[in-house]
């Protein structure tokens, strides 16, 4: 896997992005990848930026790695979807020190491998019990994946070394070939494993569990933070302060999430609005009625 952040990657990825539209220099860029979690958060951020703050909001959409270098760079102003301090620390140790911590949108995230329910627990209730024979046959040595540059398939990739899983292959894709993969097993009451994380709409549709890491493989509760280019809270204050203090709870988020996964992200978005005033209200000025 080639996670190299590199100013041609970034270039071809924004160029695709960006190359052919009618983006205006004062539009204020913000990143994101098609995580569940990061869409909706992103599309809220936007929705409120635009028609509570009137400024134009353009979406680039790519892998995490060209995020932390477009910020790095300036070619975008702000990503939502930094996961601290373990999942992205390596981009962290690499651009650190040119990117803006603007706070964390949630908490109590985690990642981790994900079985549906129906898996007796006393057969596979842990990562160690991957290495069971009668287990192995049953996942036809199999972990379904994400994406290539996500810090969670690197992380797997290193559990898969820590517990000596041999005769395992972890299934790169992507987060919605994830979940199709999952919902197709679950059809078919089929034994598999994924590469997950909370939060996601998937544990409101389905019956869950992580697997047991007592190795800690996996890194341990994290928070989602809000991260800018240098320069763009000088430029842009008020958007920067909104975004400090825009904070949702866990519990909040996945229903929303769930909701948009039955409907669409823009009825969830303006379902979240309307049911959240004075959260957007406070998040704009600052000021709790």
């Amino acid at each position: 896997m080639n996670k190299t952040l590199t100013s041609t990657l970034l270039g071809g990825v924004l160029a695709a992005s960006m190359g052919l539209s009618t983006v205006q220099a004062d539009d204020i860029q913000i990143g994101w990848t098609a995580w569940s979690d990061a869409e909706f958060v992103t599309r809220l951020a936007e929705r409120v930026i635009e028609d509570e703050m009137g400024y134009s909001v353009d979406l680039i959409q790519t892998d995490i790695a060209p995020q932390y270098q477009g910020l790095a760079s300036g070619d975008i102003d702000m990503m939502l979807m930094a996961w601290l301090p373990g999942t992205h620390a390596d981009y962290m140790d690499r651009v650190g020190q040119d990117v803006v911590n603007l706070g964390p949108l949630y908490g109590n995230a985690r990642l981790g491998w994900v079985v549906p329910d129906y898996i007796p627990e006393d057969e596979l209730g842990s990562i160690e019990d991957l290495k069971k024979d009668s287990v192995r046959d049953k996942l036809n040595g199999r972990i379904t994946g994400i994406d290539p540059g996500a810090g969670l398939t690197r992380l797997s990739e290193e559990a898969m070394e820590t517990y000596d899983l041999d005769g395992y292959n972890l299934q790169i894709s992507s987060g919605a070939g994830m979940t199709s993969a999952l919902e197709r097993a679950i059809r078919r009451d089929e034994w598999i494993v994924v590469t997950g994380w909370s939060p996601h709409w998937k544990f409101g549709a389905h019956d869950l569990r992580y697997l047991e890491d007592p190795e800690g493989a996996l890194g341990s509760f994290e928070r989602i933070h809000a991260l800018a280019r240098e320069g763009f809270a000088e430029e842009y204050h008020d958007v920067a302060m909104m975004i400090s203090r825009m904070h949702l709870d866990l519990e909040v988020l996945e229903d929303a999430m769930f909701y948009a996964q039955e409907n669409s992200y823009a009825e969830a978005v303006d379902r979240f609005i309307e049911d959240n005033p004075k959260y957007v209200q406070y998040w704009v000025t600052g000021v709790i009625d």
